[in-house]
């Protein structure tokens, strides 16, 4: 079980990895990628399977040689949560002002959808960064 927590550990690195790319590039590019959300999905559910063998692992009684890998083992969680918690308040944001969304023009719409959705990647890019970042903690206090 502790080989598929390393494996994991590696899926975590890697998914986000590709997430972040994917998602500086088509920020940068100002291109509202679906294929972005597909890969952001796959790396939170990655993550989240991490941290539960993570606790079953504790809960069987396996100890990382430094306590900080929980910290940095639990912490991608709490990322992938508070991005998400954020994507609200872009989205209310950017809202703000606006009385009847229905009454606008289909291009300003469709503009503001875009402005949306390019802030969220945004955020949500940040989030994978950082948890790679976290990740390659975890893997060196483990």
């Amino acid at each position: 079980m502790t080989k598929l927590h390393i494996y994991l550990g590696v899926a975590v690195l890697a998914t986000n990895g590709l997430t972040a790319l994917w998602g500086a590039i088509a920020w940068t590019r100002r291109d509202p990628s679906s294929i972005f959300w597909y890969l952001l999905r796959t790396a939170q559910v990655v993550v989240v399977v991490q941290v539960v063998l993570g606790v079953v692992l504790l809960a069987g009684g396996k100890k990382p040689a430094d306590s900080l890998h929980y910290v940095y083992g639990a912490l991608p969680l709490v990322v992938s949560l508070v991005c998400e918690a954020a994507r609200v308040s872009i989205a209310q944001a950017e809202l703000e002002g606006v009385e009847d969304f229905e009454a606008l023009e289909r291009r300003e719409q469709i503009l503001l959808a875009r402005r949306v959705v390019l802030r969220e990647m945004g955020t949500m890019t940040i989030g994978a960064i950082l948890i790679v970042t976290l990740a390659l903690r975890a893997a060196s206090t483990g």
